[in-house]
């Protein structure tokens, strides 16, 4: 730890964010840059993160009627020449396989040699390969509807990568379902909008706003896109899951039909939602501080680590029996229908560096425990949420007692921190001046302004001010008023802001 800044990390979020967020990541120990550009390792702390997303998720998608499998990798071009918006948004970003075997030349040099009959792309989503899938699948309106997830890779070729927020292969689950009639594909849409604000706010303690995308925003193919949107404590937006009505569209280039009951050939009617390793760079910037990573308990792969005072040979193995003892009291206890997860740190470091290791990472509780301690039967304590100076003795039963009401309070408190955060950094303006000088500020916040619904009014902005309509709410106040730049008539507000 820097004396002379008196943070765990250099610079801080005020001298250089972008900086900031990378040192946080590498002092926290989740990730680093891999050898292939654009791509990362994630190390065994981050990817613990990772796993308690996927078991959260994963219930919540089973619990609302979908199952897990599998598709392929490999993308047939021609697969995604079927529907001809979604290959056009996508092009640019995909990486393509184009031979099948490598032999060495005359200079010792593997080179490609056996050139495919098609092209493969690698997954830069999967709705063409499913949509195959489903057309095989389907044949009458009882095999409908079909509520499909797949956890996976994909790979989007990104020329200007970040770790978490923009890499060129990252991890995600997309969910891909195939309903009998439009009105049951739209309740999905919305269903798994729903699901993605609960994880993101009620597990990552990160306020999102619902809403629809803009028609210049649409995920490539969609009839409507609806997202969940973050302010990060940069102010700038991130968008944290989408999900998708297709429509017809899909259904159509697949040719996923069916007989209704009526005996009539229709199209299905489909929709994809996704979320990514993205949402572990959003939960960082959330609410991490310049000490490091903070993690929300409800995600964090451990929530309390004990670290034993062992200055004395001689009550060592008192202190190492107290500890783990207390271990195995706290791991009885459930927070959120998990098993509060607890580590006792025996390594043969200095007790400041294993306290300072694990700020940095943002285990929610440390304890400290020694002779002094046990001979009161209480624990010394540091919460995450609060400063690092700001420790407290708790009588151990008393600890035990309250311990689920403590993370919770953590819980509640990094989530009301946030709200707070954005609610003060959001302004609604009604004028183009106001509109152009409040953005003049590279980390502005985010605006409340009413808009015409013409794609130009937004361009012009965006080549203007590099600032994007990030959704249309979904709720709130609706009331009608004149559009920010034209003045023309617009039906509600919309946010506008900067964003990864």
């Amino acid at each position: 730890m820097s004396k002379e800044n008196k943070t765990a990390i250099s610079p801080t979020r005020e001298e250089n964010y972008p900086e900031w967020y990378q040192q946080v990541i590498r002092a926290a120990d989740l990730a680093e840059n891999s050898p292939v550009r654009g791509c990362m390792i994630i190390k065994p702390w981050g990817y613990a993160i990772w796993e308690n997303f996927q078991r959260i998720l994963d219930k919540m998608f089973k619990d609302t009627g979908h199952k897990n499998a599998y598709f392929p990798l490999f993308i047939p071009v021609s697969y995604l020449e079927k529907e001809a918006t979604h290959v056009a948004g996508f092009a640019k970003e995909c990486a393509v396989v184009t031979h099948s075997r490598l032999e060495l030349d005359e200079n010792g040099k593997l080179i490609p040699t056996s050139e495919l009959e098609e092209p493969l792309v690698v997954r830069p989503t999967s709705e063409t390969i499913i949509g195959e899938a489903y057309a095989k699948w389907v044949q009458s309106h009882r095999d409908l509807p079909i509520l499909i997830n797949q956890w996976a890779n994909v790979v989007r070729w990104e020329m200007r990568t970040r770790l978490f927020l923009r890499t060129t292969e990252f991890l995600w689950q997309e969910g891909h379902t195939a309903h009998a009639t439009e009105k049951e594909a739209m309740e999905e849409t919305l269903r798994m909008l729903d699901v993605y604000t609960d994880f993101a706010t009620n597990y990552l303690a990160m306020p999102v706003i619902k809403g629809e995308k803009t028609e210049s925003e649409r995920f490539p193919g969609a009839v409507h896109t609806y997202c969940i949107e973050a302010m990060m404590q940069d102010k700038k937006a991130l968008q944290a899951g989408t999900s998708h009505f297709l429509g017809q569209n899909f259904a159509k280039a697949s040719k996923i039909k069916f007989l209704d009951s009526d005996g009539v050939e229709k199209f299905a009617w489909t929709t994809s939602w996704g979320s990514s390793t993205r949402m572990i760079g959003g939960l960082i910037m959330t609410h991490s501080d310049d000490d490091g990573l903070v993690l929300p308990p409800r995600v964090a792969p451990t929530h309390i680590v004990i670290i034993p005072v062992l200055h004395k040979e001689e009550s060592r193995s008192e202190v190492l029996e107290y500890c783990n003892k207390l271990k195995k009291e706290l791991e009885t206890i459930n927070l959120a229908g998990r098993q509060i997860e607890v580590e006792v740190d025996t390594r043969d470091i200095r007790g400041g560096d294993k306290m300072w290791q694990w700020i940095k990472r943002g285990v929610p509780m440390i304890l400290e425990i020694g002779p002094r301690d046990i001979a009161e039967d209480s624990v010394f304590v540091s919460r995450r949420d609060k400063s690092i100076k700001e420790k407290t003795a708790q009588k151990r039963l008393e600890f035990i007692k309250t311990v689920a009401n403590q993370l919770q309070e953590m819980q509640d408190n990094l989530l009301n921190r946030a709200l707070k955060f954005r609610e003060d950094n959001t302004t609604k303006i009604d004028t183009k001046e106001n509109f152009y000088k409040f953005f003049e500020d590279e980390n502005a916040g985010f605006v409340l302004a009413h808009w015409n619904g013409k794609p130009e009014v937004e361009e012009q902005i965006k080549n203007d001010l590099k600032v994007t309509i990030r959704c249309i709410p979904l709720e709130g106040e609706k009331e009608k008023g004149k559009c920010v730049i034209t003045g023309e008539p617009s039906q509600q507000r919309v946010y506008f802001a900067r964003a990864y």
